[in-house]
């Protein structure tokens, strides 16, 4: 094996060998003219990765800040149901977020409990949303896709996203999925205005 280190993939385990990329054309929907920004809230779920350490959490920032959009709250929680509950509550008291994103936790081993910790807040599942995401992790990491249970859902009239910790699975998750239909979401939600 001597010091050979495989990409690791949108699930966050290791790619098989000769995977490439998502590579779908995709289009972001920054908030248009007279439309304010979409106000997430990123939190990162793990017992080891804070601040500098935190590279899939930097990189959700990163990402929706290029699409026009703002961060306006960041946390960091120990893979802990109690703890991840509280500030994905803390996040929704906050009348202006729009969006929860959380990354960690997503996976099967007994630390991951992301989800499991938000079933009693989420009020509608959206199950397209992991659905698809395994689809284009699939293409990254063959068969261990069906491993994630990256997901998203409704509640308090708020978007809520739970996505592995890997930059990977931050990068297809935001760029693929949630990005291109952000402020659509918004709209459906009654967050933004309609379009006419």
């Amino acid at each position: 094996m001597g010091g050979v280190r495989r990409r690791t993939g949108a699930s966050g385990e290791r790619a098989p060998r000769g995977t490439s990329r998502v590579t779908r054309p995709h289009a972001h929907r920054p908030a248009s003219h007279g439309e304010r920004p979409v106000l997430c809230a990123v939190i990162t779920v793990s017992d080891t990765r804070r601040g500098k350490a935190d590279e899939g959490g930097a990189l959700v920032e990163r990402l929706i800040e290029q699409a026009g959009h703002k961060v306006g709250m960041r946390a960091w929680v120990k893979d802990e149901p109690r703890e991840i509950r509280r500030s994905a509550a803390a996040a929704l008291a906050r009348a202006e977020v729009d969006c929860v994103i959380l990354t960690g936790g997503t996976g099967i081993s007994p630390r991951d409990q992301t989800p499991d910790s938000l079933a009693g807040l989420i009020e509608k599942p959206l199950p397209g949303f992991g659905e698809l995401f395994r689809v284009f992790s699939f293409e990254q990491v063959g068969a261990a896709a069906w491993l994630s249970r990256a997901a998203a859902g409704i509640a308090q009239g708020r978007l809520v996203v739970t996505l592995p910790g890997s930059t990977a699975a931050v990068e297809l998750a935001l760029r693929q999925l949630l990005l291109p239909e952000l402020v659509h979401a918004m709209r459906a939600l009654g967050r933004f205005p309609s379009e006419e």
